[in-house]
């Protein structure tokens, strides 16, 4: 059945996804779908994230499930910068460690950034989440930007989040992104504010979601 109003994420990733879905609730014209409902080998759209720019990667990633499933696509590339490592791990922040045995990505992840953070002072742990969020449709691209700046904290702390929320500590806060939840990161995350750009934008341009 067409839907008019669908707008397939890029994503294979269980948590981006239901994060995006929350954050687009709010708005009745977005009806959001995870791309391994239209897209053919959606697993593979990671193979698509070759550039140095989170800009690239998003863009790249809508454009090549837009072209396989003819809906509006959405996608993001996102990251965590921090200063004291020169930016790292930046656009690599997904598959930043290499995992040993009994560990998830995320675990292996944070153990290998706190590592590298262990002789480097509270207050020079800066950092900030970057996303760049790409829509992609007929004749149309929109690309939105939205960051969160924070620190890095010296330990683990929290279990309501995923990739590095756990370790990270927004600017006038005191716990960890994992420990303030999910209704603090659907105002105030990097993904939130580019979601919210999103819509502004798709709304002043007066854009209808539909399948051509």
């Amino acid at each position: 059945m067409r839907k008019a109003s669908l707008l397939v994420v890029a994503t294979t990733n269980r948590h981006k996804f239901e994060e995006f879905t929350a954050l687009f609730k709010p708005y009745a014209n977005f009806n959001l779908a995870p791309a391994q409902e239209y897209l053919r080998n959606a697993d593979k759209l990671g193979l698509v994230e070759t550039s140095d720019h989170y800009y690239d990667n998003a863009i790249a990633k809508a454009r090549t499930c837009n072209h396989g499933c003819h809906y509006p696509s959405l996608a993001d590339d996102s990251g965590l910068e921090v200063d004291a490592l020169e930016g790292r791990p930046g656009v690599k922040s997904h598959r930043y460690a290499i995992p040993k045995a009994g560990q998830t990505q995320d675990q292996a992840n944070n153990l290998k950034l706190l590592d590298e953070l262990k002789s480097v002072p509270v207050n020079k742990r800066t950092a900030r989440f970057v996303c760049h969020l790409a829509l992609v449709m007929e004749g149309v691209l929109i690309h939105t930007v939205g960051s969160l700046e924070g620190t890095i904290a010296t330990e683990m702390k929290g279990k309501d989040g995923f990739g590095y929320d756990s370790v990270f500590i927004p600017h006038g806060q005191t716990q960890t992104l994992a420990e303030l939840g999910s209704e603090f990161k659907l105002k105030h995350s990097h993904r939130a504010l580019a979601a919210q750009a999103m819509v502004e934008e798709v709304h002043k341009r007066e854009i209808v979601l539909a399948k051509p």
